[in-house]
């Protein structure tokens, strides 16, 4: 009886994600070419400034692909404040981490997604900050991702002190998320309006 209950849960879970998902990736898929640099500055911006990032030797970030909020400004900024940057890459059924000194040092790799092109791996426990993709967030650090699982084992692993920061725009940013036990959250999630210092609560 327990495991049928369990197993509806996560089917009624997955439900939910999922059409929070479409809904989502449809209102982001309508912003225009204009709308998306004038977002992408004010997020680089706003993510330089952050005290967890200026505190921060190593950064561990992410190429934007798709309808993502564009990255390669903030990847410029955390590079000319001279941090060292990581970035991921597919490896297999895992991501794992490789430091990059310029956007130019990437191409496309899994799903056509840009990765380092150099893939010596960096051990990502040295990134005292990082910013995570995510389709939504919410207040209360709640992240709904493509729905892979890539990124939740991903920042599992990782020190429970390095500080998460999910990046996205505003109109991602929804009432809740529905998680379950092995969706990982982030601590703050930066938009082109705003910094959302998130309460678990």
């Amino acid at each position: 009886m327990l495991q049928n209950e369990r197993l509806m849960e996560t089917d009624t879970l997955s439900i939910r994600k999922a059409s929070i998902r479409r809904l989502v990736l449809a209102r982001r898929g309508r912003l225009g070419p204009e709308e998306r640099d004038a977002a992408a500055r004010a997020v680089a911006e706003a993510v330089a400034a952050l005290p967890e990032v200026v505190a921060a030797g190593t950064v561990l970030g992410f190429a934007s692909f798709g309808t993502e909020l564009p990255t390669d400004d903030t990847m410029g900024a955390v590079l000319a404040a001279s941090k060292r940057l990581l970035l991921p890459f597919v490896d297999g059924e895992r991501l794992r981490a490789a430091e990059v000194g310029s956007v130019e040092d990437l191409a496309p790799g899994y799903r056509g997604i840009r990765e380092p092109v150099a893939r010596t791996p960096v051990d990502p426990g040295e990134a005292r900050a990082v910013l995570v993709p995510g389709v939504a967030f919410d207040t209360r650090g709640a992240r709904l991702g493509y729905g892979g699982g890539f990124y939740d084992a991903f920042l599992a692993e990782l020190d429970p002190e390095t500080r998460r920061i999910g990046l996205c725009f505003d109109l991602q940013v929804v009432g809740e998320v529905p998680a379950g036990p092995d969706d990982e959250r982030v601590h703050l999630v930066v938009t082109e309006r705003r910094v959302i210092r998130c309460n678990p609560a």
